[in-house]
Parts: C-alpha cells; sequence; structure tokens
C-alpha cells in the first residue's frame, strides 16, 4: 500500500516512516511538484490532522496520513498549542524556545506535554482513522541538547532527566508522542485493511 505523508518536514517523515509496518511504502509532498495548501482550522489536534489528511487524499487521490501536534505548557494556559508551528512565525525555534524560556522565567509550574493527533484517509474507501498519542514531562531552565527538531531541547519528558534534544533519537523516537500516535494509527490501519481481506499487489489495499 502507498500512502502519503502530508508533510515536507523530513525530519518527521523518517521518524514516521521507522514506526511503520513493512507493507505500507511511504512517500512524502516533497516527491510531488504541485503542492495544495492546507488551512488548519480546527478547534484541536485530531480535527487539524482530519482537515489535512482528508484534503489531501482528495487532491492527489491515494491514501493519506497527517498528523498535527504542538506543546501544551499549563502555566501559559496551554500555549502555544495549536499555534506551535506558527508561534512567532518567520522566526527559528532557538528563538521561539527563548521566548518560551522568558515567558516562564520564576514560574515554578513547569509542567507541559506534548500531543501529537494522527489521522489516515482513503478517498476511495471513505476510510477515516485516527489516533492521538501524549506525553508528559516539564520545561527545562534552559535550552539543552542539540537533537531532534522543533521545541525538542527545551520538553523533558516525564520520569527523564534529558531533554529531547539531549536524548538519542531513536530513545526519543520510540517514546515521543508521534510514536505513540502513529504507532496507534498503523495498528488501526492493519486492523482494518487486514480484516478486508488479503492486501492487492496494486499501491493501495483494496
Amino acid at each position: 500500500m502507498k500512502v502519503l505523508v502530508a508533510t515536507t518536514n523530513m525530519n518527521k517523515f523518517f521518524e514516521i516512516q521507522s514506526i511503520a509496518p513493512s507493507w505500507i511504502e511511504l512517500l512524502s509532498l516533497s516527491q510531488f511538484e504541485q503542492v495544495p495548501k492546507v488551512e488548519e482550522y480546527g478547534n484541536s489536534f485530531v480535527e487539524n490532522s482530519i482537515i489535512k489528511a482528508v484534503n489531501y487524499a482528495n487532491f492527489f487521490q491515494i491514501p493519506v496520513i497527517a498528523d498535527d501536534s504542538g506543546l501544551v505548557i499549563d502555566a501559559l494556559d496551554g500555549k502555544p498549542g495549536l499555534q506551535s508551528a506558527r508561534f512567532m512565525e518567520g522566526q527559528p525555534y532557538r528563538i521561539k524556545m527563548t521566548r518560551i524560556l522568558e515567558q516562564l522565567k520564576g514560574v515554578e509550574n513547569r509542567n507541559a506535554a506534548f500531543h501529537c493527533a494522527a489521522s489516515f484517509y482513503d478517498p476511495k474507501t471513505s476510510i477515516l482513522l485516527s489516533f492521538e498519542g501524549i506525553i508528559k514531562g516539564s520545561i527545562a531552565l534552559e535550552i539543552r541538547g542539540e537533537g531532534g527538531f522543533g521545541y525538542d531541547p527545551i520538553f523533558v519528558p516525564l520520569h527523564r532527566t534529558k531533554t529531547f534534544g539531549e536524548l538519542p533519537q531513536d530513545l526519543k523516537n520510540a517514546i515521543s508522542h508521534r510514536a505513540r500516535a502513529f504507532r496507534g494509527l498503523f495498528h488501526l490501519i492493519s486492523s482494518v485493511f487486514h480484516s478486508r481481506g488479503p492486501m492487492p499487489s496494486g499501491d493501495r489495499a483494496g
């Protein structure tokens, strides 16, 4: 089954690829010349992931998986949340993280969580599946580590002392919110399509 991952972020693509079962061949948006812009107007991570999956699937007429993720910080009333990617848009993540640390200066409650909602949509069968993964943790006092991407260098997962930016990539990929979301989603996809009978040799499941 060929499935398009609705992202041009290759770090994210390779992380998802490491989780995908062998019978799914993943494609990225970077492999296509014409890519529509999809506006994320949902009120939740799940809604945004569904909007992207459905729109890209209808445009390319192949199954699509899409995700929406973000950092939810308790002391900032859940921000940056749904606006995580668009927070201080145009600025590098080091500047964004510095701003967040400034906002939390002197704040004792540094509880936070990474959320990721992953959705699958097949335009030919109208099968729509979603799964959300969450990892709780806290915001570090400073930017630490060069690994990962996005807000990883300021997020310390629960029961760990190192940030996602400091943890080995294989460990981060195993416990992350994105890993939890996509493991759950791929399990749903496998259950649904394998229950429909033998997998065909063509581009997608029948």
